[in-house]
């Protein structure tokens, strides 16, 4: 029988912060809206590997975890954006960490890292445009 959250033992504070953020799909998401406020559709396209259904599942974890903001506009069709909240904000210097430590054991170990900037709003790239130079 699996205890409550509330009634877990942990015994390191990393399996705490673990138990909040880790696993495939929460630091990815956790990671883009970083950046900026973002819509369901759009989370779904940088993040393309994940499912509708495990998406909205992880997204519901996080809300429920006081990480992410959920805000749903009155107007049709529906419309609904997710941002970090304060307390999420606070992962910002960790989330950059892994994604420096990423970069630097992807150009060690030479592994592509499939940009999706031409995803970006605003973005004047296409799909299929390679960057002019290497990326950092």
């Amino acid at each position: 029988m699996r205890r409550a959250a509330a009634e877990r033992i942990y015994y390191c504070p990393v399996e705490v912060s673990l138990d909040k953020i880790g696993g495939k799909w929460k630091p990815l998401i956790l990671w883009h809206l970083h950046a900026r406020t973002r819509r369901f559709r759009d989370l779904k396209r940088l993040i393309p590997n994940v499912t509708e259904k495990m998406l909205t599942e992880k997204l519901r974890e996080l809300e429920s975890d006081g990480l992410i903001h959920r805000e749903v506009y009155r107007e049709v069709p529906p419309k609904v954006e997710y941002s970090l909240t304060p307390y999420g904000r606070g992962l910002d210097p960790i989330l950059q960490q892994l994604c420096h430590w990423g970069k630097q054991h992807a150009r060690k170990n030479r592994i592509r890292i499939e940009s999706l900037a031409h995803l970006e709003i605003g973005s004047a790239r296409k799909p299929g445009d390679r960057p002019a130079s290497p990326q950092p």
